[in-house]
């Protein structure tokens, strides 16, 4: 398309401040071809705009150009191929992809290619974020501990990622404790409308990201998602990420919040209503007249959340209020007229005198219907009246274990254990709130419920309420403008006084990095089996995630949060019942402390402004000192260290083979594990603390190395020994081979031996028998963890049965090279009687199609045999291609070598 035009659409945009600038043209593209852009999408006219661009007659054709541009709600949906702007990492998944490039580079190198050309084509921003751990709280110095231990602990990792600066062309590292990588990517890294410098091109910003919760860019016009880092890696190397045309369901927003009504809460809702309908691999784009007076702060809660909607995107257009997000955060006069004019110029600006788009499905929210919510015990989308917690949670206590039941029996709801915390004893019961942080990039990033947390921390100091010792309480901002803010206003002082201390810059107690517990708290939770709470500002509150001890986990508003630290237990009615109690002794109610519109909305406006983005982002890749110490030497290849226990060479390529390869059936698979609805990728990637015993615990021990240097799992990512033995090591992972478990435990057939899973793994290995995964409903569910899809790889997995599928997770795996199948609808494990004892035949062919009904044959272990159909969940021919080759890296790699070499 560069070269040739086809379409004769290449336009020059009229000069401003860059100077004269050429843009692909919509307008013209619809002139020139007859046909009716007017009312699609916002979100489909960007990727229209991405074919346009990028259309070369090969990888991407006019078909491919006409086919999105006919796109019309009740149309076929085929295959297309798209080229973001740019690719967004954090270091949890940074580090793993950046190691897949140095195998890929050493790769290259052994079958005769150039290893530079494993470089990343487009530009890429790793921003660490992930790594910080809240060790110490409520001291004035925790920031300053936590970022010691941080750096101690990870400094081998930092190395890596520094050679890979490095190393790497168009490759920009934001060192540790500057902020939340979505918050950095809303506030910074986004420029809406992206100016590709070298060829004086503008088109859309897009992105896609490491991390589920890329989407939080949404909000401002950014169309982005979350993808695989398998797959990232890929678009790193110039490979089009190929989607079938989405369907795009329209969100109308019309009414307006009340008074006292928090972005939370409204994101809470939506979650609910999307995940009751069904959103999973579509786009969610929002109009109506409500958008109007939306600030792009709440818009960007809400996009932030898509993963947990069920959505690819949750998409907002560019419009007046996206300019003035952009002149409050400091972005250039030339780079906001550049916007404003090419967003008009292109018909992607937003105005309330527009017709609405269509779209596939139409929903309405009357934001005068939201009230204060929240999300839990286990899943973001089980939304909570406030009203209604105390009672719920005191009903859940008895309802069967479940995604909102804890199965107690009725004589041990009394259960009470007495704690001490510096010579002071509390008496703790089921529901008492252990963990109260505010966190995560999802509501730190909105000034409006940060500064409302910090007036309701002054009022409930005013009147001398405090919070309970045995809460665990931290403030982790999204960004470092967020600590600024509060601290001009004056309001960090009362947040510190109620044990809100700032603790670091990063996705903290969100992604289970919680850090530990008071000795005396833990104890007593193990001792009496209390079902106890954490209530966090994050978007995710899965089993296990937080921390290993609060089984109940809920999601809140950070004003929400500061409440609950207040009242100590979320098996009391707040909105009913008292906080505390005055220093007259007078009850202190919710509604006492809560903070008014007109009071926020004062505080935003005379303490949030330009200078303090312009300020904090003028040295955004500098970092510390302890981050500017850290040397290494250049080099094209990465210098392996055998005995290192963080930074290791996967065996991804150990038996990579050039010529092309087969697609064979697969028999003798054993069912590794059998699982009900709602796995998740918490469940399935090593996440957290690494357990004593454990069979990654005991590789490390066996290493040398002390406990209380194992870290994380997340931290030793780029280590495959530990993630391996990591997968499946949630401990409330239920496996139904063995019923009535919690953890990493199965069964090894034919004896029916129980042992860890990854040992069962290692046996059947041995013995040279492929795995199989059988599960429910939303298998994959949660983060875009390349971990859920690699881990299952190294035990020897190669097909996995599931009633439905997450959208990364389904990707990833392919990514693999590990076959998805879904059962047919209406089918089940349970319709079918399947044990999992049975042994697996899958009948395949070399002429694979997408969406294929598979014949499935199970043999029990009675003899007995039963045959089924499951479809193929390789959803497009590229990924047929990608399943041939054992994963989506081998085939770029493939690409990549020299003509003589393939």
């Amino acid at each position: 398309m560069t070269r040739n035009d086809p379409f004769e659409v290449r336009q020059s945009l009229n000069p401003g401040v860059f100077g004269s600038l050429t843009y692909y043209s919509l307008r013209r593209l619809e002139e020139n071809t007859r046909t009716d852009l007017s009312r699609l999408p916002f979100s489909i006219k960007i990727l229209l705009e991405s074919l346009l661009r990028n259309c070369d007659g090969f990888a991407i054709t006019e078909e491919h150009v006409l086919q999105v541009a006919d796109w019309r709600p009740e149309a076929d949906r085929r295959e297309i191929p798209f080229k973001p702007a740019r690719v967004v990492l954090q270091d949890f998944t940074g580090v793993p992809a950046l190691v897949d490039l140095s195998a890929m580079r050493d790769a290259m190198r052994r079958l005769g290619g150039d290893p530079k050309k494993i470089n990343p084509l487009i530009p890429c921003d790793l921003v660490i974020d992930h790594s910080v751990q809240v060790d110490y709280y409520g001291q004035s110095i925790s920031l300053a501990l936590n970022e010691a231990v941080e750096f101690e602990r990870n400094s081998e990792r930092y190395q890596f990622l520094k050679w890979g600066q490095a190393a790497f062309r168009n490759l920009r590292v934001v060192p540790p404790t500057t902020g939340i990588v979505h918050q950095v990517n809303l506030e910074y890294l986004s420029q809406v409308v992206f100016l590709n410098k070298d060829n004086n091109l503008c088109y859309p910003d897009s992105c896609v990201g490491t991390d589920s919760h890329t989407p939080m860019v949404n909000g401002l016009g950014v169309l982005a998602w979350g993808v695989g880092g398998i797959e990232a890696e890929a678009v790193l190397l110039d490979q089009p990420i190929y989607m079938l045309v989405p369907d795009v369901a329209g969100i109308k927003l019309v009414g307006k919040l009340n008074p006292g009504i928090t972005a939370t809460d409204l994101v809470l809702r939506i979650t609910e209503l999307c995940r009751s309908v069904g959103m999973v691999g579509k786009f969610v784009e929002f109009f109506g007249p409500g958008l109007s007076s939306m600030s792009i702060p709440d818009r960007a809660t809400i996009g932030n959340m898509a993963p947990e909607q069920g959505s690819t995107v949750s998409y907002f257009p560019i419009d007046a209020l996206t300019l003035d997000y952009m002149r409050l955060t400091g972005r250039s006069a030339g780079q906001i007229e550049l916007t404003e004019r090419y967003a008009k110029a292109q018909g992607l600006f937003r105005s309330d005198n527009m017709p609405d788009p269509l779209y596939s499905q139409v929903l309405t929210v009357d934001l005068g219907e939201i009230e204060p919510s929240l999300a839990g015990p286990k899943r973001p989308h089980d939304r909570i009246s406030l009203s209604q917690l105390g009672s719920e949670f005191r009903r859940m206590l008895t309802e069967p274990i479940g995604f909102k039941g804890f199965g107690l029996a009725e004589n041990e709801l009394g259960r009470i254990a007495t704690v001490s915390i510096n010579n002071v004893s509390e008496e703790i019961g089921h529901g008492a709130v252990v963990i109260a942080a505010i966190t995560s990039c999802t509501n730190t990033s909105n000034p409006s419920v940060m500064l409302g947390a910090g007036l309701l921390a002054k009022k409930a100091v005013e009147k001398g309420l405090r919070v309970k010792r045995y809460v665990k309480t931290s403030l982790a901002p999204g960004s470092t403008v967020v600590t600024e803010y509060l601290k001009k206003s004056g309001l960090l002082p009362y947040l510190e006084q109620l044990g809100f201390y700032l603790v670091g810059y990063g996705c903290t107690t969100c992604i289970g990095n919680s850090g530990p517990l008071e000795e005396s708290v833990a104890k007593a939770i193990v001792d009496n089996d209390l079902v106890v709470s954490a209530v966090l500002s994050g978007n995710r509150n899965f089993e296990g995630r937080v921390h290993p001890l609060t089984q109940s986990n809920f999601l809140a508003s950070p004003p929400l949060v500061v409440a609950y630290a207040l009242a100590g237990s979320t098996a009391i009615d707040i909105a009913t019942e008292p906080l505390g109690f005055d220093k007259q002794g007078a009850p202190v109610y919710l509604k006492d402390i809560w903070p008014t519109n007109d009071e926020i909305n004062a505080t935003i406006t005379a303490f949030v402004t330009p200078e303090m983005f312009k300020a904090r982002y003028a040295e955004v890749f500098t970092g510390t000192a302890e981050w500017r110490k850290i040397t290494v030497a250049e080099s094209e290849l990465y210098a392996w260290n055998e005995q290192s226990t963080y930074i290791r060479q996967p065996p991804f390529f150990d038996d990579f083979r050039v010529e092309r390869q087969q697609i064979k059936p697969i028999a003798g698979l054993r069912i590794l594990a059998l699982f009900g609805d709602s796995v998740t990728t918490d469940h399935i990637s090593p996440a957290g603390q690494i357990a004593p015993g454990s069979p990654a615990g005991l590789y490390l021990a066996g290493k040398g190395i002390a406990r209380k240097d194992w870290n994380s799992y997340g931290s030793r990512r780029g280590n495959d020994e530990v993630m391996c033995r990591g997968t499946f090591a949630n401990v409330r992972l239920r496996n139904r081979l063995v019923p009535g478990s919690e953890g990493n435990w199965t069964l090894f057939h034919p004896a029916g031996e129980r042992m860890t899973i990854f040992d069962a793994a290692m046996r059947y290995k041995e013995a040279d028998m492929p795995l199989c995964i059988v599960a429910g409903k939303e298998y994959g569910a949660g983060s875009s963890r390349d971990w859920a899809a690699k881990g299952p790889y190294l035990q020897g997995v190669k097909v996995v049965i599931a009633e439905s599928y997450e959208r990364i997770h389904r990707s990833n795996l392919v990514g693999m090279g590990i076959l998805p199948l879904q059962f047919e609808e209406g089918q089940s494990a349970d319709s079918l009687g399947l044990k999992g004892t049975e042994t697996f035949a899958i009948d395949l062919d070399d002429e694979l199609r997408p969406k294929q009904p598979v014949k499935v044959t199970a043999k029990g272990a009675d003899g007995i045999t039963l045959t089924f159909h499951a479809i193929c969940r390789i959803d497009t021919p590229i990924e047929v291609d990608y399943y041939r080759d054992g994963g989506i890296l081998r085939t770029v790699l493939k690409k990549m070598l020299p003509g003589e070499q393939r």
